[in-house]
C-alpha cells in the first residue's frame, strides 16, 4: 500500500477533514477498516497509519525493544499511548481530536501528503516551514542518491 501526493483540505468546526479520495481507494482496495493516528515522532505533523501497517509497526517495535529493560519499555510506552483509532464516516471524514490538533498548531489548513505507507497530516504553515529550499533539496538527494 502506497500513498503519494500532497493534498490540501481544510477542518471544519468539529475538527473534521476529508480523507482524499485517492487515498480512500487505496484504502478500500487494501480492506482497511480502521486508521491509526498519532504525532509524528521527529516533526509537528500527525501520522495516519492503516490498521494493518500500525499492526506492523507495533510488532516491529516489540521484536526490537524488551519489555524487560526500562528505558526501552518506556519508549514502547510512550510510542502506543497516544494514539487514536479512528475510522471514516460515511462521507470520508474522520475527526481528529482536539489535543491532536493542539500538538501540531492545526487551525483550519492542512496538507495531507503520502509518505509510502502512511499519511501525514500538517498545518499548512507548517509544511511551509519544514519544507527544505529547492537548492539544498537537490544537493541533499544528490548526496543520498550518490552513495548507491
Amino acid at each position: 500500500m502506497r500513498f503519494i501526493g500532497n493534498i490540501s483540505g481544510k477542518t471544519d468546526a468539529k475538527g473534521r477533514v476529508f480523507m482524499p479520495a485517492a487515498f480512500r481507494k487505496i484504502l478500500q482496495a487494501a480492506g482497511e477498516q480502521n486508521i491509526v493516528l498519532r504525532k509524528d515522532v521527529f516533526q509537528s505533523c500527525l501520522v495516519v497509519y492503516p490498521e494493518s501497517v500500525w499492526n506492523g509497526v507495533m510488532d516491529m517495535l516489540r521484536l526490537r525493544l524488551n519489555r524487560w529493560n526500562r528505558k526501552e519499555q518506556q519508549v514502547f510506552r510512550q510510542f502506543v499511548s497516544d494514539v487514536e483509532i479512528l475510522t471514516l464516516d460515511g462521507n470520508g471524514r474522520f475527526l481528529i481530536p482536539k489535543r491532536y490538533l493542539q500538538m501540531v498548531a492545526i487551525q483550519q489548513e492542512v496538507n495531507l501528503v503520502g509518505v509510502d505507507d502512511t499519511i501525514e497530516i500538517w498545518s499548512a504553515e507548517a509544511m511551509a516551514r519544514e519544507q527544505l529550499p529547492v537548492d539544498e533539496f537537490g544537493k541533499a538527494v544528490e548526496e543520498i542518491m550518490g552513495e548507491v
